[in-house]
This record gives C-alpha cells, structure tokens and sequence, in this order.
C-alpha cells in the first residue's frame, strides 16, 4: 500500500490543480494504486495534476509507466501533467530512461503551479 498525499490548489486565474505526493517507492508493487489515484484525480476532480516526488526515494519500470499513463490522461482531456521534486535517487532513472526529456519537471512545487497558465493560454 502506497500513501498518497493529496492537495488541491487554485490557481490565480481559478483553475483547480491537483498535487498528489506519493510516499516511499513507486514500484511494481505501488505503482498500480498510483495509477488508479491519478485515474481517479483527472477524471472526477481536475485535469490539471502535479505530482510531487520529493518523498519517492525509488522508481521503477511500472512507477514510469503510471506516470507515463497519468500524462496521457491529462492530455486527453487537455490538461496538464507536471511533476516536481524529483528525489535525487530517482532523478537518475528519469535521466538513464530520457523520460526527463518527455515529462515536464519543475525543481519546485511552487514553479510547477506557475507552469499551468502558460500550457492554458494554447
């Protein structure tokens, strides 16, 4: 089991934006129930998700794949995908798999918030 924690933050312009911060190892054992939480996010509650990695010390394959899958998500219903913090262990899986280069990454919680006007104004 995978603790999650979840905000819900609104932005100046007065668009929902879900943070969810997962807690520990997203790996083929969580990554699923990570999944289903940001299935759940982006179809009931806001389309708009960042996802918050500073307490995620380790990723795996699945864990990508549910981020990977959470983007789609998003893009299909137009939103957006952002995710922050990336823990210093796990960076490097983003970096060896290129999935730094697919993601939008932001150093901060704060940075990535600001980053969903922009991708709106399209």
């Amino acid at each position: 089991m995978i603790h999650i924690e979840q905000k819900t933050h609104t932005t100046k312009d007065g668009t929902t934006v879900i943070v969810l911060a997962p807690v520990g190892r997203l790996d083929i054992t969580t990554a699923w129930q990570f999944r289903l939480k940001l299935q759940e996010c982006i179809s009931k509650l806001s389309r708009h998700v960042i996802v918050n990695l500073s307490q995620v010390n380790f990723i795996d394959s699945s864990g990508l794949t549910s981020l990977v899958a959470g983007m789609r998500d998003a893009d299909k219903v137009k939103g957006s995908f952002r995710i922050c913090n990336v823990h210093p262990e796990a960076k490097l899986v983003f970096e060896v798999t290129m999935m730094d280069s697919v993601f939008e990454i932001f150093e901060t919680e704060e940075d990535a918030l600001e980053g969903v006007p922009r991708s709106m104004a399209t």
